[in-house]
């Protein structure tokens, strides 16, 4: 099992270079069921990065490009009449389907984006009354530029909350860009082979939930987010749901590990990639320039548990 995941995070690897962390969390991520949030300046790879993922684990895959004059129509679908039969039929939007990427989110009108937040929680979306399933294995990958540029709407807590990571790629190592620049042939995509099957993903999700958890280890948790509740520093306090994120990138880096319990450095892995977007306010995303999640993860003693 450990030999698989090594080889989608060598596959992806090639594409994305240097990063081997961020590509792990993006994996664990999938693995427990969440959405990831990508947020950096442009051409750091983050459009690369979702069509990879989507070849090796051979999801359908869309991208929708947000924009100040996106509708929520555009994304979910509509109902057209059909003037000979006198009935309407619906019309599917790119977001049917098993991989999604939501590319410069934050460009998008709130209304827009508060049209993702039932697809994201409940995996399905209503359209005209109607409510319609989404694919089972659903994830979305959301881009977002950095607030300080132009014509970009900053995403509300309830959104962000709904984001089971957060990463930044960041500008890649010296060695890193070289054997980028030695290696892309133009403006080429690389087409990797699936490695993983949706079934097979479907049965380690399932498996990733049976990961045991320790009562030292769900006291570290605890302590954690109940420190940001209590400590004036975090203005956005950790909610039951950050708790319920922690514990289910935790189990899911343990996983990949090929572990069956989680561990304190399990949890201390995924931290910040899990708290760090939840603990700022949504207009101090990209302004803060102290990590409050890393902060807050070594104020509390994990053998204190």
């Amino acid at each position: 099992m450990r030999s698989e995941f090594e080889s989608i995070v060598e596959a992806l690897s090639d594409v994305i270079i240097g990063k081997p962390n961020q590509l792990k969390l993006a994996v664990a991520c999938m693995l427990a069921r969440g959405h990831l949030l990508i947020e950096d300046l442009p051409g750091m790879g983050k459009t690369t990065l979702s069509h990879a993922l989507a070849n090796i684990f051979g999801l359908s895959y869309s991208r929708i490009q947000f924009t100040s004059d996106l509708l929520p129509s555009d994304m979910l679908g509509v109902n057209v009449f059909d003037q000979q039969k006198h009935a309407f039929h619906f019309h599917p939007g790119p977001i049917f389907n098993e991989l999604v990427l939501a590319d410069e989110i934050n460009r998008a009108s709130p209304k827009t984006q508060s049209a993702l937040l039932e697809a994201m929680e409940e995996n399905q979306v209503s359209v005209d009354g109607q409510t319609r399933p989404l694919p089972e294995l659903f994830f979305v990958i959301a881009t977002q530029n950095p607030s300080f540029q132009g014509g970009t709407f900053p995403l509300p807590e309830s959104q962000l909350d709904r984001f089971l990571m957060r990463i930044s790629l960041g500008y890649p190592s010296w060695d890193a860009e070289k054997a980028m620049l030695k290696t892309t042939l133009g403006r080429e995509r690389q087409n990797l082979e699936t490695i993983m099957t949706g079934d097979t993903l479907r049965h380690y999700q399932q498996a990733v939930q049976h990961v045991k958890t320790s009562d030292a280890v769900l006291n570290y948790i605890l302590n954690l987010v109940n420190e940001s509740r209590g400590n004036s520093t975090y203005p956005q306090p950790l909610s039951p749901r950050a708790s319920r994120a922690l514990l289910n990138a935790a189990k899911a880096w343990a996983f990949i590990h090929n572990r069956d319990y989680v561990v304190p450095e399990d949890v201390q892995a995924t931290f910040v990639a899990v708290a760090e977007h939840r603990l700022h306010t949504a207009h101090q995303q990209n302004t803060v320039e102290t990590s409050l999640s890393q902060q807050l993860l070594a104020s509390i003693d994990p053998l204190a548990a």
